[in-house]
């Protein structure tokens, strides 16, 4: 029977989200790639009690993390249930819908339908009665912002979300999602974004709609799928997600330009007495929007070496200055 570590709550940060009354820690787990029907269910195990040892209270999933898509939700509902059943009220799990999960017109984007189908696969899966964070994944083009939003208002009246949230909206997007959250009595909370220091575009709308609304921010890939890390410095590992199928990294991008980019990168890293995976969440976490960063995992180790991230979260001018240098002529860059 697992027993949380009493000093978990000790080293942890705590940042509110926006003007709720949430609080998440400075990392999240995050779910993506790592916890699907390809990851042993003990491995997974392990990071989850890591994590909540260390004071990670958020587990972030969605309903086509896997893969296959679906099941990251079940193999995180079963640990739930095995382990965590008397921390819940400890815990804050959060779920998407938006991007493909069945076949036909609401298996996917934002149609009021999709939206609340896809909630209650999800708590079927979570083996949970309500979620404490459900987002829309992704904006719909073809239905009104209105109804994608009314799905999240009606999550919340009928008592299975606590908090609503958007991801990959674009600074307009946010702000009328806000709004029109608010004529509905429900508060937008959190925003998730793709934001790293490879790929800014958070900076050019977004986060400034996030500050403006008074809304928290989740950054999403805060190490660029693995590229603000050395794994990649000395070619393209075997097992490594580049040297596989995945549609994220490809084996061209793990051995682009951008791997000298991050060469230069781990130089100020090492400079500052961190891995240059630590300093690309520190960087991340230094920006006054951010509430928190979600981070993946393999093994357990390596949730370890990311929360030590949170010694060293300052940043000298003349640090600020040769980062903005190396990544002013980068390639785009949009991992």
């Amino acid at each position: 029977m697992y027993v949380a570590n009493e000093e978990r709550y000790a080293g942890m940060v705590y940042r509110r989200s926006g003007a709720s009354g949430l609080k998440l820690p400075a990392l999240s787990l995050g779910t993506w790639h790592n916890f699907g029907g390809l990851t042993p269910r003990e491995t997974a195990r392990m990071m989850l009690r890591t994590a909540f040892d260390h004071g990670i209270t958020h587990f972030d999933c969605a309903n086509n993390y896997g893969p296959p898509p679906g099941s990251a939700e079940e193999a995180l509902g079963d640990i739930l249930k095995s382990d965590f059943r008397a921390y819940r009220d400890e815990l804050i799990v959060s779920t998407k819908a938006g991007y493909y999960m069945w076949p036909g017109p609401y298996g996917e984007w934002g149609s009021k339908k999709n939206l609340l189908a896809s909630l209650d696969r999800s708590l079927k899966r979570l083996k949970l009665d309500y979620v404490d964070i459900f987002y829309h994944h992704r904006p719909d083009p073809e239905t009104p912002l209105e109804e994608s939003m009314e799905a999240l208002a009606h999550a919340v009246r009928s008592g299975k979300a606590l908090y609503v949230g958007v991801s990959n909206y674009a600074g307009d997007d946010l702000r009328r999602a806000a709004d029109i959250l608010k004529s509905m009595g429900t508060r937008l909370v959190i925003s998730q974004p793709r934001y790293s220091m490879l790929n800014r575009g958070f900076e050019e709308g977004a986060q400034a709609a996030t500050l403006d609304a008074n809304i928290g921010a989740i950054a999403f890939s805060p190490l660029a799928g693995g590229m603000l890390t050395d794994r990649y410095f000395n070619g393209v590992p075997e097992g490594s997600r580049a040297a596989g199928p995945s549609v994220f990294l490809s084996r061209a991008t793990a051995e682009g330009p951008v791997v000298e980019v991050a060469r230069k990168l781990d130089e100020i890293a090492r400079d500052r007495g961190q891995t240059l995976a630590q300093m690309a969440l520190s960087w991340v976490l230094n920006n006054p929007a951010i509430t928190s960063a979600l981070i993946g995992a393999s093994r357990p180790e390596q949730i370890l070496e990311n929360i030590r991230a949170l010694d060293h979260l300052e940043f000298s001018d003349e640090e600020r200055k040769r980062i903005r240098e190396i990544v002013a002529d980068m390639p785009a860059f949009t991992r």
